[in-house]
């Protein structure tokens, strides 16, 4: 069984150079990449190429549990969007410049052990997470 893309999306009061930057910069995502403020993300690595890795360390603040996230890009348009691939699911960044603004959907395949609502609030958390941090930043 094939489940449904899932899509996010956030529209960000800042031009989508600066969107991208901060989207991309390993410098920016550590204070972003999180749902939640009981989780941080220490340590964060990005090679921007086709073939190049993404890795993102994702922990309690607790220390009680953390992941690392790894992906590898298979598309990029700078600018304007990548794809990349992980554990067997595709995810799909869009940026699209309108006017002040800069809007970001991200469309992902959902996995099968999480009701997809879950995943859908947990990676829409994320991107609000950007929203806020790129416009106060």
């Amino acid at each position: 069984m094939t489940l449904e893309k899932i899509i996010i999306e956030v529209n960000v009061e800042a031009s989508v150079e600066k969107v991208w930057d901060a989207y991309t910069n390993p410098i920016h995502i550590i204070n972003w990449n999180f749902a939640d403020p009981s989780w941080h993300c220490p340590h964060a690595t990005n090679e921007l190429e086709i073939g190049g890795k993404y890795l993102a360390r994702m922990e309690a603040k607790d220390g009680s549990f953390g992941f690392d996230f790894e992906a590898v890009y298979t598309e990029i348009v700078p600018l304007a969007s990548f794809t990349y691939e992980f554990g067997g699911r595709v995810v799909k960044v869009d940026f699209h410049q309108n006017n002040d603004s800069t809007s970001v959907k991200i469309t992902f395949d959902p996995e099968t052990e999480n009701p997809v609502e879950l995943q859908k609030a947990g990676w829409q958390s994320i991107l609000n997470n950007f929203k806020k941090y790129v416009e106060t930043k």
